[in-house]
């Protein structure tokens, strides 16, 4: 196995440090108000996700900031950074982004440490968004988008059926079907967007959105978003 796959494999593990498992992205607010009462509504949601909202915002913002920091284009990659935490629908989607993207460059520039991290630090700032944390330094250590990519989306999605097992939406053994159901959705959306850029961005999952807005206010809660 290649070590860009070694390092992909450990980046999106549920052990890498960056509190991914404080986070429900709105689930928890959406099983609250009914959207998700079995594994069928779960899949549909998370599908939405990935076609048309945060999983695919993210993808591309992570596509911009690699060819960004493989260029050495540095000005462009602090205005990525500056565009994706804009881009967050509510507070706590910000805090989710930048609270695990804060995390993983810690983490990373500690036991994986190559130059770009420090220039992404230097040029971005104290806080920078999980997906242009994890391209810069995907771009550091070589690995390939149409490598980075789908492991990315992977890791995403599946963080949020571990959410939802948590939750009570589905067991571990639906979740583990849910997401295996996911994955052909996430290849083609994947190789879709390997080479997209900033002009492609665009998102309509509203509910989700909402869901992430009402978690502010929600009165018991698991999850910090």
């Amino acid at each position: 196995m290649k070590t860009a796959q070694l390092l992909l494999l450990t980046w999106f593990s549920p052990s890498y440090p960056v509190g991914s498992f404080a986070y429900s992205h709105g689930l928890e607010w959406a099983q609250e108000a009914g959207d998700l009462p079995d594994a069928a509504s779960l899949a549909a949601w998370l599908a939405d996700l990935i076609e048309r909202g945060t999983v695919r915002s993210d993808a591309i913002v992570g596509v911009a900031a690699w060819d960004a920091a493989t260029a050495g284009d540095w000005p462009q990659v602090a205005s990525i950074a500056e565009l994706a935490l804009a881009m967050a629908a509510s507070t706590e989607r910000r805090m989710e982004t930048m609270t695990q993207g804060n995390a993983f460059l810690l983490a990373t520039a500690a036991a994986h440490p190559v130059p770009e991290l420090a220039e992404l630090k230097q040029v971005a700032g104290p806080d920078v968004a999980y997906p242009v944390a994890v391209a810069v330094a995907a771009a550091g250590h070589s690995i390939a988008k149409e490598e980075l990519l789908p492991a990315f989306m992977l890791g995403f999605v599946a963080n949020l059926v571990s959410a939802s097992v948590r939750l009570g939406i589905v067991g571990q053994t639906d979740g583990q079907r849910v997401l295996a159901g996911l994955m052909p959705a996430i290849s083609r959306a994947a190789a879709e967007l390997v080479n997209a850029s900033l002009d492609d961005l665009g998102a309509c999952a509203f509910r989700s959105d909402i869901a992430s807005l009402r978690h502010e206010t929600q009165y018991s809660r698991l999850f910090r978003s």
